[in-house]
């Protein structure tokens, strides 16, 4: 196996050089507006995953990976050149919809801030329901003392006392 410092090396080398490459010579129109966000390459520098973002709809999106997938090949001879390994990796590009998932998450705690406004807003007006002392207190006798200070004085077991 290689060591993780070298596989992220060579991860960071097949991003800038993909990322030159799609800027200076694919000539493909159905090219659009795209950025390589990421690469990760396995530990037996074999496969290499290249992430990218497409700005524009889905049809951009279709387009954009299927110029990649025709350009692949000049692609992968170009990484394993500049790279010098024995094995030019082989290349897998995978859209990276991390934008997306920002939006919806966003989304997400939008609808949560909505809903724990509308909890206070509903707690704030609703009162205790049932008596303001729920418990059970034991009265005061007219002397002030509790009701279980007269049984001090007995000696007679009681039903469930253990002696």
């Amino acid at each position: 196996m290689s060591d993780p410092a070298k596989v992220r090396r060579h991860a960071e080398r097949i991003r800038e050089l993909v990322a030159s490459v799609v800027r200076s010579q694919i000539k493909d129109p159905r090219l659009g507006m795209i950025t390589i966000t990421d690469a990760r390459i396995t530990a037996d520098l074999r496969d290499a995953t290249v992430f990218y973002t497409v700005l524009g709809d889905a049809a951009a999106q279709a387009s954009t990976a299927a110029a990649l997938e025709s350009a692949k090949g000049m692609l992968r001879s170009t990484v394993g050149k500049a790279l010098g390994l024995r094995h030019s990796p082989t290349l897998t590009f995978v859209l990276d919809d991390v934008q997306d998932q920002v939006k919806h998450i966003d989304d997400l705690l939008a609808a949560a801030r909505t809903a724990d406004a509308e909890v206070q807003r509903l707690a704030a007006k609703s009162s205790y329901a049932g008596d303001a002392q729920p418990y059970r207190v034991e009265e005061d006798d007219e002397d002030g003392e509790d009701a279980s200070a007269d049984d001090e004085g007995d000696d007679e077991p009681r039903a469930g006392d253990r002696r």
